[in-house]
């Protein structure tokens, strides 16, 4: 089945087909000239909503949508749904921020969590919104190159690294996205077989 995805980020693309590719799901890019939708809901899963409804009105098509973000226990759950804009809306920035938020965070007390809320829409307007979490810690430093946003400050302690130093193929089973996606899946089968 194919979907739209509501968003122009070509990492997350690539990320998402690559999670999808075992479930028999095809995910299109949104077309150029698609608006941007204002995300002015309170949490992911009404983040992702607004995404996935903007995506599938102007494509017509089945579409789906994420909204996830990074959630420190220490910082009152921030930067939230702000992570992609919690400093200047750039990686960079937003690292060095959360690094200044937590200079004065004691070690074992810097928990946080990645959430990510996952919204499909179908042609006949049936929808559902699924959710996946991944725990782990902040770090102190910047730790791998791989990934995007927050992954080299994120630590698993599970596989005593950072998403940024995780090989793609195992963050792709364990990530907050990969939880979400496979729950997608798995809720998707049950909306195709009524």
């Amino acid at each position: 089945m194919e979907f739209i995805l509501a968003s122009h980020n070509q990492k997350k693309l690539d990320e998402l087909r690559q999670i999808l590719d075992g479930f028999h799901v095809q995910v299109i890019p949104l077309p150029a000239g698609a608006p941007e939708p204002e995300e002015n809901g309170s949490t992911f899963a009404a983040n992702a909503q607004i995404k996935a409804h903007a995506a599938a009105a102007f494509t017509g098509k089945a579409a789906i949508a994420d909204d996830s973000g990074l959630c420190v226990d220490a910082l009152g759950g921030a930067p939230g749904i702000y992570s992609a804009r919690y400093a200047d809306g750039t990686d960079q920035g937003n690292n060095q921020k959360l690094l200044c938020e937590m200079e004065a965070i004691p070690d074992g007390h810097r928990q946080a969590r990645f959430i990510c809320a996952v919204a499909c829409v179908l042609p006949d307007g049936r929808e559902f919104t699924v959710q996946g979490e991944c725990e782990g810690e902040i770090l102190r430093q910047l730790h791998g190159t791989g990934g995007f946003g927050y992954d080299p400050l994120f630590y698993v302690p599970t596989y005593g690294c950072t998403f940024g130093e995780l090989p793609q193929q195992i963050k792709n089973t364990i990530s907050h996205r990969a939880k979400a996606l496979s729950a997608f899946a798995e809720t998707l089968k049950s909306y195709i077989q009524e």
